[in-house]
């Protein structure tokens, strides 16, 4: 499948994202993690914090893009809310899949994770974009953080009492065990960073990127528009920031002062690339990024599978993971930068050689 006009900076900064989200996933060791290599153990925010709103900010802004033509062709919203509604359904059930590889055990099946709420976000958005204008979106994205933050500031929690933002007993945690109880992230059982509550303020994630496609879609001139961009994230960091006096940046329970504050990030980014390569013309380095934002959803699936399957073949008493590691970098390399290297060999490196094949022969993997 071959595409066409394309916002180039937009796959340059989605392929920088997912090679960032698969590095930070796949460490030699989750023991020997260089700090900005981690999430904030809960409040704040490390680089590694970002990536994962990114993602979902980059939805949003692909959303307009792709939809605005669709639209103006005259496609049907009917026909086009059945196709986005399957293609939310492939995601998320893709999601659930790499949950449960290679078992499938599903007495305990993590059901919330990263895909499931690209996917809800993805559906929640698209349908926002085919049936309601950018003004109306924007409103939607403000009561949507303040209806968040009032739930999880003031609404008292079922069974413990008043409201707080404690990993355990906040409402998304109370909420998740509800009606996800068992079927939750398996490091806490008792919580979920992917959990459902969480997800009403990530779709404002995506709502922040569709009004920045509006943005880039806009009939204006390249320059005011990086001008506008920078503006628009500099007033968001810095509304994220107050906020987070209020109510702390925190990715667990992605916050609304984390909306606002990664998004505003986002935005900055962004208007860089766009700067760099849209306005200027500027190429250099930026193939690579090319290659992984063009499939990044199946580098991401893929990456996961690598990862459990290195972990499952045996080699000795040690997983192929823990053999390739000891041997090819911990043997000699210290060990933070060995388990930096084994991330950016065994998957960084060796997935782009998967997108480079896969971009040079035009093959676009459309979920």
């Amino acid at each position: 499948m071959q595409q066409t006009n394309r916002l180039i900076s937009l796959d340059v900064f989605r392929g920088i994202t997912i090679a960032a989200m698969v590095l930070v996933n796949n460490p030699g060791s989750w023991s020997t993690v260089y700090p900005p290599l981690l999430h904030a153990k809960w409040n704040g925010c490390t680089p590694t914090d970002l990536i994962f709103p990114f993602f979902v900010f980059i939805v949003g802004v692909s959303i307009v893009l792709a939809y605005t033509k669709r639209l103006s062709q005259g496609a049907s919203h009917s026909h086009l809310i059945k196709k986005l509604v399957f293609r939310a359904f492939k995601i998320f059930i893709l999601g659930v899949f790499l949950n449960g590889f290679p078992y499938f055990d599903f007495t305990d099946i993590r059901i919330p994770g990263v895909l499931q709420r690209i996917a809800l976000v993805f559906l929640v958005c698209s349908l926002l974009f085919i049936k309601t204008k950018w003004k109306t979106q924007a409103i939607i994205g403000v009561v949507l953080l303040l209806l968040y933050w009032f739930l999880m500031t003031v609404v008292p929690v079922p069974g413990v009492g008043p409201a707080n933002l404690e990993p355990t007993t906040n409402l998304g945690a109370w909420l998740d065990n509800l009606l996800l109880g068992g079927h939750l992230w398996r490091q806490s059982e008792v919580w979920d960073p992917e959990g459902l509550l969480s997800t009403m303020p990530a779709v404002v994630t995506g709502i922040c990127g569709m009004l920045t496609g509006h943005l880039l879609s806009a009939n204006l001139d390249k320059n005011l528009k990086v001008i506008w961009l920078f503006v628009a994230g500099s007033l968001s960091i810095f509304i994220g920031l107050v906020w987070d006096i209020y109510f702390p940046i925190n990715k667990m329970l992605w916050t609304s002062a984390y909306v606002l504050y990664t998004a505003g990030i986002a935005l900055e980014i962004l208007a860089l690339i766009y700067w760099f390569v849209d306005v200027k013309g500027y190429s250099t380095g930026t193939k690579p990024f090319i290659a992984y934002g063009s499939n990044a959803i199946t580098l991401y699936v893929l990456s996961g599978l690598i990862s459990k399957i290195l972990g499952m073949i045996q080699v000795g008493e040690s997983s192929l993971h823990a053999w390739i590691y000891q041997n090819l970098f911990l043997s000699w390399l210290g060990d933070y930068f060995a388990s930096f290297m084994f991330a950016l060999t065994t998957q960084v490196l060796f997935l782009l050689i998967i997108a480079w094949w896969l971009h040079k022969k035009k093959i676009f993997i459309k979920l």
